[in-house]
């Protein structure tokens, strides 16, 4: 029987229709909005938490529809945004410092089709979904870590030269340089001279200099501060896995990022607004802490506190930091406890050869640097508190001389470890950044736009569902049940996917549907022009595919080359017109041919008798 699919195969066809149709029913559910909170610190939010915020939003008044912990972290989804708007005020207040709150978008998936696995695709900001954040550089910050590097590097370069010096101190009026005599005062202005031309040099008394960094240098140094961080928070939010973000500068001290299909808008907060580095440092065993507690910190020593609060004294001498570390990765060490595997650059690499070489059998102390920026209500009002947080995570005894790889541990958990090395491979923050303005951003280019957009995807397929019809009437209709499956397969694909929909891809699923419906025409045409050639019924069918897949084919690959190389050298939404396109050419294949050709050897196929076709 030429007409005559094997049992397996019109299983197969209809399994691909089951579970696509499952994995597309997720994006008719829309979204709920909801406003998460999660732990601000390492240690997950606890039941007894939970209960609090539950027992706190039912006080207010707000009607919830459903509250959900999971993970340690806490989802309440709301009816309207108002009351989204409202709670999340409202809870930022109570759990200042003890949780970070994020409104969200969640989608109102049912139950039985998340334990599947099944989620609806994103939608882009031109459509709807997705956080917008305004981020706003701390330009002072970026300003005294260039003077304390300066400082760094002067008293470097005076050992260097064997020039004494009494101190170099980063003051108020700039830095200021005290000198022990005349010969030293020479011998400092020649360094000085030649090596720090770019700084302002001052004789502010006998043997003393203050050096100024330039105005022209300061520019310099902030446009520097912020091209860094843009670079640095593209890194990070491609560590995120986001479709077409949009980080770009808007102004002298601010960043706008955009992040469409994010769900999870508390773990973007945590990474976009964390400045998170490690210091490496040798421990004081020379001095007594007790005594450093007292008050008597020893020259070129500081005291720090562990994670446990107890106090480290530790030499000043930074050995690295985290601008040298090119690489780092989460895992295990050898005792099953949370570590971060990390590599140096050349210059890191040598400096921790060298100190380790030199001081085996001495404890190094690993310092974690954290800039914290949070809202807190003060007398009513809104006020944006920010912190530096330094700790001690781990001391070990150097046991012998390392370099280039080596491991930090003393982390709490796993997560925690992921988190820091994600942070470290992303690059540290030039300097701290505040989140100025967060919100969950509907569509950026109007409702307008979105209907248009669903009436034009409407319009272009009841048309050529119309024309299929009147013009090829019962193989019309099947061609336009491969269409509607066409489509269902394309959705469910991009939501497996977790891709994101932009008013590009839209245009993208119109083509679909018109190169879709292409390939039956080919076939129809074929099956009718077999006929007019004196064939039978089934002969024509058949050879009607078997003729129409060569052109078929041909036609699609070379439209699939030119998907595949707009998704290559295409950037934002060409990318994601490129991948809604290369998605429905394969499914476009697979329809138009193996699926007509099921329903087409039910109808006419097999053993039928069949007189004339409806073609």
């Amino acid at each position: 029987m030429q007409n005559h699919f094997p049992v397996w195969k019109n299983i197969l066809v209809l399994i691909v229709l089951l579970i696509g149709t499952i994995y597309a029913l997720p994006n008719i559910y829309g979204n709920d909005p909801a406003v998460q909170l999660a732990s601000s610190n390492a240690t997950p939010l606890q039941q007894s938490q939970a209960d609090e915020v539950a027992a706190s939003i039912k006080n207010a008044g707000f009607a919830v529809k459903s509250f959900e912990f999971t993970d340690g972290k806490i989802l309440t989804r709301f009816n309207n945004t108002d009351e989204q708007m409202k709670s999340a005020d409202l809870l930022r207040e109570q759990m200042s410092g003890k949780a970070t709150v994020a409104l969200n978008l969640a989608p109102a998936t049912p139950g039985w089709l998340r334990a599947l696995g099944a989620n609806p695709m994103h939608l882009g900001l031109d459509l709807r979904g997705g956080v917008h954040f305004l981020l706003e550089v701390d330009m002072d910050s970026a300003l005294k870590q260039a003077e304390e590097r300066y400082t760094n590097d002067i008293r470097s370069a005076f050992r260097d030269a064997k020039v004494r010096y009494q101190s170099v101190a980063k003051e108020a009026g700039g830095i200021k340089i005290v000198l022990p005599n005349e010969e030293s005062r020479i011998a400092a202005t020649e360094v000085l001279n030649k090596d720090f031309r770019a700084l302002d040099l001052v004789e502010s008394g006998p043997n003393e200099f203050t050096l100024n960094i330039p105005e022209r240098n300061l520019r310099e140094i902030k446009k520097a501060a912020l091209g860094q961080n843009i670079t640095t928070l593209r890194n990070r939010v491609n560590e995120l896995g986001v479709a077409e973000p949009i980080i770009q500068q808007q102004g002298d001290s601010r960043i706008v990022v955009q992040l469409p299909g994010v769900q999870d808008t508390t773990r973007a907060k945590e990474l976009l607004g964390t400045t998170a580095t490690l210091e490496y440092r040798l421990v004081d065993v020379e001095h007594d802490v007790q005594s450093a507690l007292g008050g008597h910190e020893p020259i070129g020593s500081r005291l720090y506190k562990d994670k446990n609060g107890a106090p480290v004294l530790l030499k000043r001498a930074v050995i690295v930091t985290g601008d040298q570390i090119t690489d780092a990765s989460s895992g295990l060490d050898q005792d099953g406890s949370p570590a971060v595997f990390i590599t140096l650059d050349g210059v890191g690499a040598k400096k921790m050869g060298k100190m380790t070489q030199e001081n085996i059998g001495k404890p190094m102390a690993v310092v974690f640097i954290e800039y914290k920026s949070e809202t807190r209500v003060v007398n009513g009002e809104k006020v944006q508190h920010k912190e530096k947080v330094e700790k001690v995570i781990s001391v070990a005894t150097i046991r012998d001389s390392f370099s280039k790889r080596f491991q930090t541990t003393g982390l709490d958990s796993p997560e925690e470890a992921r988190t820091l090395a994600l942070l470290l491979r992303a690059g540290a923050l030039a300097a701290p950044v505040e989140i100025v303005e967060e919100r969950t951003v509907g569509p950026s280019l109007g409702q307008e736009n979105i209907d248009q957009g669903m009436m034009s995807i409407t319009a272009g397929f009841l048309l050529v569902v119309f024309f299929m019809i009147v013009y090829y009437r019962a193989f019309g209709l099947i061609a336009n049940f491969a269409l509607l499956f066409n489509v269902v397969l394309l959705i469910s694909i991009m939501s497996v996917l977790q891709a994101t929909l932009t008013l590009p891809g839209m245009a993208g699923i119109v083509l679909t549907v018109g190169m879709a419906v292409d390939a039956n025409v080919l076939i129809n045409e074929r099956i009718r022009e077999e006929l007019r050639h004196g064939l039978s019924l089934q002969a024509s069918i058949y050879v009607g595919y078997e003729k129409a897949f060569a052109t078929i084919l041909d036609s699609n690959v070379t439209h699939l080359i030119v998907a595949v190389l707009l998704f290559g050298f295409g950037t934002g939404p060409v990318k994601g017109f490129a991948l809604v396109l290369t998605i429905g050419i394969l499914t476009s294949l697979f329809t138009a041919i193996t699926g007509t050709r099921m329903l087409v050897n039910w109808f006419y196929g097999g053993d039928r008798k069949v007189e004339k076709l409806s073609i």
